[in-house]
Parts: structure tokens; C-alpha cells; sequence
């Protein structure tokens, strides 16, 4: 990656490894084998198919989510891959995009490798990282036409993600009375972890003018939120949660920390580091690493309730826990505990197994941030 990048707003970005004593030289190698773990070594998830396209795959799940073609198009972006993102996106225009139906403009979450959908309905998450994606390329690498009219095809994602059911047909992705992500269109709760308000400050730059103070709105509400959401003793986050915050407990399994709840400490953390600390979340992220420092009550391999009670299950994702949880490190100040999880990071090898399409760009994103490598375009 280029540091003479033209990232948005000028600025130098945190580069926690340095602090802890690792050189520019082993952190530029270690980003160049995490890029080779995920793309093209013998355990990679991503796969190149005719004509000129790929595709990322849920290995453990043998089907290709928005969510996994979304983070590759953005990680594309991060790494100044043009040729790989270009691909992907093609994938995701050809087989996921829905022109039709109740769900129109919006792309089906999970597809099969081959190219059937699987589902006629989105996850939110997806379009939030395509459109951030697709702004950063036009960027990056500057507006093509048709296709390749990256931000033009952003600019259409959010306007369905928010007028869909007001001007335009179908469901909106945001509830129009409090701001907040939806975990589907239909749903009446959230996904503390879908909560991007790093993004919707830069959609407020970037959406259709006539939607600008919406996004404002969604990124104070998201992180007015995320204070709600988290455990101010534990820092621990459910999965899915009602919009007040409590774990949603209608929905069986998905109300502890678990799956997607790691991705939230990683959020709260790029958006300290994009747009600065709002000190209630950095003690929420603090809180966590204590919860799993050898001196707290947390071991990273167990799954637990939000207040802390450990459950008798077991992470399927233990490479996840541990980059996101590290990643914490970027919003809160140096101490020990911080230094324990970087250093645990840093000699943490990346997945091989069923779980390691999760697992693996989790920590690719932990890993990219920590190193000052997540930017702004």
C-alpha cells in the first residue's frame, strides 16, 4: 500500500505496532502474507472464475454472503488491488443484485458459488460495506462509466437503503424514526455490530445531498447507541439486540457475545481512530480487554452472556475474538493489557480450518487498523 495515498481528511494514522516495538519492515511483510493467506494460498476463500470475476466463499457454509463479498471489495480497496475488486464486483452484479421483486435494488445475501441465490433477501451489513466500498474506489482509483461508476452505483445502494417504502418501493434498511440499522428490512431490531458510524459520517460527504443530514443523524444515533448496547462492565455486546439496546432474547442464542458481536469492539475502535474517542465507548473498550486480560474473569475460547456468565459453549471463531479484541488497542491508552492482546495478535496465526472465512478477514481488518493501514478515501 502506498503511504502517498490520497486519503480523506489528511492525516497521519495510528500505527499501534510501532509502539510496541515492531518495525515498518515486518509490518508491511506480515499485511503482504495476510493479503496472500485469504487470497491466493492453499487456504484462501477467494476464487477467480470466467469471465474475469471471483468471488469470496463462507467455507464452512459453502455459499458466498454480501457480507464476505463486501469486506473483499473493501480490503481490495485497502490493499490497492483495482484488479481484484473489479472482479468481485462484477460477481456480485451478475448473481446477487435483485432488480426485482419486494426486495428490489438490494442484493441476496447468501448465493452459491455457481451462482444461484439462495435467498431472495439482503443483510444490511452488505450494502453498508459495498456502498463504503464502492465510494472509496471512485477515490482511489477514479469514476469509470456503466459498472464501474463506483460511486454512482454507492449513491443508488443508500438511497434504496433509506427511501425504499417512502419515494421508492419495498423496505428501508435504516428505521426512519430512530436512525438505526435494521438486522433485516422486516426486522423491528438491530446488530450492534452492523453500527458503522465511521461510514455514515462519510456518507454525510458522499450520499445524494438530500440525505446528507440523515446519515449525520444515523451516526450520532449509531453511536449514542453502541453506549446502550455494550456492558459497562463486561464491554460485551449480544448479537442482535432490541433498539434500546438489551440483548433480543426472541431470537434464541443470538443475545450473547457471540459471531457477529465481535466485529462491534473493532467498529467503536476505526471510529475513534477516524473520527475521535467519545470517552463513554473508549471505557466501554477498555472494559473488554480487562474482561479478557489474565487478570479478569473472561477466557477467549468461551462464549458468554453480556453481564459476564459464561455459558457452556465454546467461540467458533477464536482468531475472530482475539483480532477484535486486540483491535481495542487502537482507542484506548498504551498499558499493559494492551499491550498483551497486540503482542498475542501479532503471534497469532490466521485460520485454517472450516471457520476461517470469518475469522480471517476479521482479522485482516484487525490487523489493517492496528497498523495505521485502514484509511479513508
Amino acid at each position: 500500500m502506498d503511504s502517498t495515498d490520497k486519503t480523506v481528511p489528511a492525516r497521519k494514522y495510528t500505527n499501534v505496532f510501532t509502539w510496541y516495538g515492531y518495525s515498518e519492515q515486518v509490518i508491511q511483510t506480515r499485511a503482504a502474507e495476510i493479503w496472500d493467506a485469504i487470497f491466493t494460498g492453499p487456504y484462501k476463500i477467494y476464487t477467480e472464475v470466467p469471465p474475469d470475476m471471483a468471488y469470496i466463499e463462507d467455507v464452512g457454509n459453502a455459499d458466498v454472503r454480501t457480507e464476505g463479498m463486501s469486506y473483499g471489495m473493501m480490503l481490495a480497496v485497502q490493499y490497492d488491488r483495482h484488479d481484484v475488486f473489479d472482479k468481485l464486483w462484477r460477481w456480485v452484479m451478475k448473481y446477487m443484485y435483485m432488480p426485482t421483486g419486494r426486495h428490489a435494488h438490494y442484493f441476496a445475501w447468501s448465493v452459491s458459488p455457481e451462482g444461484v441465490k439462495n435467498a431472495d433477501g439482503p443483510a444490511p451489513d452488505g450494502e453498508e460495506y459495498f456502498a463504503m466500498a464502492l465510494f472509496f474506489a471512485s477515490r482511489r482509483w477514479d469514476e469509470g462509466e456503466g459498472l464501474y461508476a463506483y460511486a454512482d452505483h454507492a449513491r443508488d445502494i443508500l438511497r434504496h437503503c433509506v427511501h425504499n417504502g417512502d419515494t421508492l418501493p419495498g423496505l428501508p434498511m435504516w428505521e426512519r424514526g430512530n436512525y438505526l440499522i435494521k438486522f433485516i428490512p422486516e426486522a423491528d431490531f438491530t446488530d450492534p455490530s452492523y453500527h458503522l458510524p465511521h461510514f455514515y459520517t462519510l456518507f454525510a460527504e458522499y450520499a445524494d445531498t438530500q440525505d446528507r443530514g440523515f446519515w449525520q443523524q444515523a451516526a450520532a444515533a449509531s453511536r449514542a447507541y453502541l453506549v446502550q448496547a455494550i456492558n459497562p462492565e463486561t464491554g460485551l455486546n449480544p448479537e442482535y439486540s432490541t433498539y434500546t439496546g438489551e440483548p433480543y432474547l426472541a431470537s434464541p442464542d443470538h443475545h450473547f457475545f457471540f459471531s457477529d458481536a465481535y466485529r462491534t469492539s473493532l467498529n467503536v475502535a476505526l471510529d475513534a481512530e477516524w473520527w475521535g474517542s467519545t470517552p463513554v465507548l473508549q471505557d466501554r473498550l477498555e472494559k473488554l480487554q480487562q474482561f479478557f486480560s489474565p487478570d479478569g474473569p473472561g477466557n477467549l475460547g468461551t462464549v458468554y452472556a453480556v453481564d459476564g456468565e459464561a455459558q457452556n459453549q465454546t467461540v467458533r471463531h477464536p482468531a475472530a475474538v482475539l483480532a477484535t479484541v486486540a483491535a481495542a488497542s487502537l482507542a484506548v491508552p498504551a498499558s499493559d493489557t494492551s499491550l498483551y492482546f497486540v503482542d498475542m495478535f501479532w503471534h497469532r496465526a490466521l485460520e485454517t480450518g472450516s471457520g476461517r472465512y470469518y475469522s480471517n478477514l476479521l482479522y485482516a481488518f484487525s490487523f489493517l487498523a492496528l497498523s495505521g493501514r485502514y484509511r479513508m478515501f
